[in-house]
């Protein structure tokens, strides 16, 4: 709740406003698995079974061009948030950041009590005492188990969970799942409990790049050495208590209290500048807003951009240039996979002719028949078995003189096997009186799944060869 002091409206907290945000997120990491669509998750990429799920759409691994926008999309996304926002994607998404407050202030702090307050990030807990080694074993043993379900989560992604829970049961031959879920497990609690910030400090490759993509109107956590006056000279600090930056500099507002750095999970003291550690999550900005407000004054440590707070040359252009041109990119790569998407057939079909052109044969009745042999290799990608069949659609002029001498009758196909045939196409029909060379006619293959032949129908050019006519002769 917000509250007024001397006129100062002190709003909601961004550390509030986070705890919100991170709840949404793992309440949907959670349940997306477990939500299907006429069988089809939102987004699964199935080693196991050869599929990528998207949007509730599935497609066979053949159609995994669609990978590569997704991962354009991804980094993008981030790269555009990181142009606009500085680190806020680490401040706010990046799971290493929700963990670490669910471990540290959820469970240290508020469950167990063995941090006194959350807005001091600083203090380590006394582990001398016998009371806090058994509050720290609590929190590790429950973010164990915590670590256990991420893992698992993680992995409904790659394996649903209906297949997951079926695997568990049988060891022996899903042991990769078993490794796969406690290798997470235990990453997770070392990375969480005894690595913690350091990852982001040291591990991170994120903050190693984000500087080349920042400028002037990049929005992130600024002191306003303006108004707070100049604490640092370069690296050194030059003053520790009030008193002394007022007789440095007389207008300096900032009361050297040290809320914002005390608060700050990955140590830094934001009223030296700009620092690759700094992940946005504004918890410095709510504790200098607090403090301010108390004295009715705004707070010296904003979410504003280096244009606006340290050059002071006007307000921050949010919508620039470089900021149009990620939306630009992004809204094309979404239109482009929306239109691949769409292109997905619901059935794959690859043919091949075998390496002998034709074969020739005189009939009972006098005439003469020609067959034209291949490989077809389908693939069911539905989710049931179903029955197939094929029709030659030929030029015009000759509908109805090339058949489907083999197979005879419709085959089934089960999900995700492929499955080859071996079709025979024929004609006993003179179709091109050639006497110099063989006739190459360009014939369409219609494969559809019999009692779907409208939905799911694919269509595949091939040629049917027509032998010259001293052949026919000598067959006759």
């Amino acid at each position: 709740m917000s509250e007024e002091k001397k006129g100062i409206k002190i709003p909601t907290s961004w550390r509030i406003k986070r705890y919100y945000f991170y709840a949404f997120v793992t309440v949907v990491a959670l349940v997306l698995p477990w939500i299907q669509v006429n069988d089809n998750h939102f987004f699964l990429l199935s080693f196991d079974k050869l599929k990528l799920h998207l949007a509730f759409v599935q497609f066979d691994m053949q159609e995994l061009y669609l990978m590569p926008f997704l991962l354009m999309l991804m980094f993008l996304g981030i790269f555009g948030m990181t142009v606009m926002g500085g680190r806020v994607f680490c401040g706010w998404v990046c799971p290493q950041t929700i963990f670490r407050v669910i471990y540290r202030d959820l469970i240290e702090t508020k469950l167990l009590g063995l941090r006194s307050r959350i807005k001091n990030k600083q203090k380590e807990p006394d582990m001398s005492k016998a009371e806090n080694k058994v509050k720290k074993t609590l929190a590790i043993l429950i973010w164990t188990a915590l670590s256990f379900v991420a893992g698992a989560d993680f992995l409904w992604f790659f394996v649903p969970p209906e297949d997951f829970f079926v695997y568990l049961a049988d060891f022996n031959n899903h042991w990769v799942v078993f490794g796969t879920v406690i290798g997470i497990a235990v990453f997770l609690i070392y990375d969480i409990v005894f690595l913690k910030e350091d990852f982001c400090i040291y591990v991170c490759p994120y903050s190693r790049i984000q500087s080349v993509l920042y400028d002037d109107h990049t929005v992130m956590a600024l002191y306003d050495m303006h108004r707070g006056g100049n604490i640092y000279d370069g690296h050194k600090k030059k003053f520790t208590k009030q008193k002394d930056i007022q007789v440095d500099e007389p207008h300096a507002e900032c009361t050297a209290c040290e809320s914002c750095v005390t608060v700050c999970p990955t140590h830094i003291d934001i009223r030296q500048g700009l620092q690759l550690e700094c992940i946005n999550c504004l918890e410095c900005v709510d504790a200098c807003t607090t403090v301010m407000g108390k004295l009715g004054k705004p707070s010296l440590v904003t979410w504003s951009s280096d244009y606006e707070i340290v050059d002071q040359k006007g307000k921050t252009q949010y919508f620039r240039t470089k900021v149009l041109g990620y939306i630009g990119l992004l809204v094309g790569l979404m239109l482009m996979l929306g239109y691949m998407s769409t292109t997905k057939e619901n059935m794959l079909l690859n043919i091949n002719k075998e390496t002998r052109l034709y074969s020739t044969k005189l009939m009972p009745d006098g005439n003469v028949k020609v067959d034209n042999a291949y490989k077809f290799l389908l693939q069911n990608t539905q989710n049931e078995k179903m029955e197939f069949f094929f029709e030659v659609i030929p030029p015009k002029g000759m509908e109805g003189k090339i058949i489907i001498a083999k197979p005879s009758k419709k085959f089934t196909a089960v999900p995700g096997m492929k499955k080859k045939k071996i079709v025979v196409l024929r004609t006993t029909e003179v179709l091109v009186d050639d006497p110099r060379k063989d006739t190459i006619i360009p014939i369409t293959i219609r494969a559809y799944a019999v009692g779907h032949e409208e939905e799911i129908v694919v269509f595949r050019n091939t040629t049917f060869i027509f032998p010259r006519a001293d052949i026919l002769k000598k067959a006759k």
